[in-house]
């Protein structure tokens, strides 16, 4: 069974970042805009910020209140969208209920969209054309193109559709020639579903929801799923212990898809300072 490290490869990536940072003629600029007081969001923004440091990518950090209206924040990412310094934006999420996310998300400029989540690169995404894709799922790709199994022809099957994991790791697995099924809490005899899975990628939010009776012998499973237990252990949505003894390859939790999230959102940074150059 391969244990697949996803702090080794993400360190890997973004030494190549850096690299190619140093070389650029101009700095890469990220803000994130952070509203309310969501622990875990804080947590996120912070890694960030200091992986960004690291990077040689200019870092700001816009904390609002829980009670800041929308207007507010439109304004504010007008003004970073105006910025010539700040190449990429990210709005952190989730927002507080009083906000419209997606006219939020779809106020960042696309061209600044280092998240994909804005509707332009949401399509581009689905026509497989040059664009931003969000970075989770892009890190699941990465991470399987570092196993040593050739992906084309496989059957994928993703537990989890939601518009930020879920169904952009469905179409990007797509791309890469990859058979897909998507599931979803609606579907029906899951655990069979699973089983007939040579990739499983867990992406639904449940602590160790995917069991080894769900897994087939040899598969590669991903689980980018992060609870916490009640004992405050982090766990993924997988159940490790288990599922590794059938697993050709799989990833922990944590040291998985993780870090690979912020590694390539250094790349999508790094990306649109490139584009910014390019485009004068």
């Amino acid at each position: 069974m391969q244990l697949i490290d996803g702090k080794t490869i993400a360190l890997g990536i973004r030494a190549d970042i850096q690299q190619e940072i140093a070389r650029l003629k101009i700095r890469p600029g990220l803000a994130a805009i952070l509203v309310g007081e969501n622990p875990a969001s804080k947590i996120y923004v912070r890694n960030k910020r200091k992986a960004c440091e690291e990077a040689g990518i200019y870092s700001m950090e816009h904390s609002l209140p829980e009670e800041t209206s929308e207007a507010d924040l439109l304004s504010l990412i007008r003004k970073l969208n105006d910025n010539p310094a700040i190449h990429g934006i990210l709005v952190q999420l989730p927002l507080p209920k009083s906000l419209n996310e997606r006219k939020i998300l779809d106020a960042v400029a696309p061209q600044k969209d280092i998240d994909g989540f804005h509707y332009m690169n949401v399509g581009k995404l689905t026509a497989n054309e040059s664009g931003f894709y969000p970075c989770t799922p892009l890190g699941v790709i990465a991470l399987l193109k570092a196993t040593d199994v050739k992906i084309a022809g496989l059957h994928a099957v993703v537990v989890g559709r939601s518009n930020i994991v879920g169904k952009p790791t469905a179409l990007l697995l797509l791309h890469e020639n990859v058979t897909v099924t998507l599931c979803h809490s609606k579907t029906q005899d899951l655990p069979q579903i699973c089983q007939q899975a040579d990739i499983l990628v867990a992406a639904i939010g449940k602590a160790r929801f995917v069991t080894a009776e769900m897994v087939k012998e040899g598969a590669v499973v991903i689980d980018v799923g992060i609870n916490r237990t009640e004992d405050g252990k982090l766990v993924g949505d997988v159940d490790f212990e288990s599922v590794a003894k059938k697993a050709s390859a799989i990833t922990p939790v944590p040291g998985g898809v993780g870090p690979m999230t912020i590694a390539m959102l250094l790349g999508n940074t790094l990306q649109a300072a490139k584009w910014a150059l390019s485009n004068g």
